[in-house]
């Protein structure tokens, strides 16, 4: 509805998870890299964890391309699902054709297929999403595929991402064998204020040409205040308060703009804690 108004070729805050936005902050930018770093040294068992909102998919969207051509990856993103329809969905997420069975007899054929794609040097992921998510029995038969290696190295590195909770559940102490499996566990906070101010200006200049002076100085400061540096309300807080503008028909985000938007969305309520809740993640 604004693009044309601010001169936009799309709009800058959409949530839709997006790895053309992908912003550089310390924080994500190491995340990334210790994905990176994790699959191409065959480390096996990843671990990504942040609040709601923090930019977790969009990481996770960015490393899928930043991946070289040896690289195949399975994204698991419905995570409520037995064992076997955890394998199950693997073996279709790498476009395997396999004959329905026992659980055992689809790792079996799960098993000869990566050990094929060994021999071709091709380097297999499987990502899961909303990791939180997996019961107990469930996680437990993914650090059982884990043991799917040879001599020298494992045929299949795997990525969990999710929420809060999934650290909370991995420290239970039936789950401790899949504890010691994690090669790298990274935790993604949330932005400075610093970063949200060059965030929020990444992405405008990555729409446009002349961004530097839609949001006004103080802005930008409110803005980190009340989204306490969250990149999914920090886009939800700046689409509503363009679409303000343009309903003013300004070109120019005051911070009497920005505190109309605060108390329509009700930013002003202390935000739910990410513990209590459990929605999907799409930033």
């Amino acid at each position: 509805m604004y693009k044309k108004f601010y001169g936009f070729s799309e709009k800058p805050f959409n949530t839709t998870p997006d790895s053309k936005f992908f912003f550089p902050s310390a924080k994500h930018a190491e995340a990334l890299n210790s994905l990176v770093y994790a699959i191409d040294e065959k480390k096996g068992f990843v671990v990504i964890t942040g609040e709601i909102g923090a930019g977790k998919t969009t990481v996770s969207r960015t490393l899928l391309n930043r991946l070289n051509v040896d690289t195949r990856v399975a994204l698991i993103t419905n995570t409520h699902l037995t064992c076997k329809e955890l394998i199950v969905q693997i073996l279709e997420e790498f476009e395997v054709s396999y004959q329905p069975g026992s659980k055992q007899k689809l790792l079996s054929q799960l098993n000869d297929y990566l050990i094929k794609q060994l021999a071709s040097n091709i380097n297999m992921v499987l990502m899961i999403d909303e990791a939180q998510n997996l019961s107990p029995k469930a996680l437990e038969e993914v650090r059982m595929l884990s043991n799917l290696e040879t001599e020298k190295e494992k045929l299949i590195q795997i990525i969990l991402i999710g929420q809060p909770q999934l650290k909370a559940k991995l420290e239970h102490i039936k789950l401790e064998q899949f504890k010691q499996r994690i090669a790298v566990f990274y935790h993604l906070n949330s932005l400075s204020q610093i970063e949200a101010q060059e965030y929020i200006l990444h992405r405008l200049k990555l729409v446009g040409t002349d961004v530097e002076n839609i949001f006004t100085p103080g802005t930008t400061n409110l803005i980190y205040a009340h989204s306490r540096g969250i990149p999914r309300i920090i886009n939800i807080i700046c689409d509503s308060a363009l679409l303000s503008g343009y309903i003013l028909e300004t070109k120019t985000i005051t911070p009497e703009i920005i505190t109309e938007v605060i108390k329509e969305r009700n930013f002003n309520r202390k935000q739910p804690d990410a513990l209590d809740i459990n929605i999907p993640d799409s930033v």
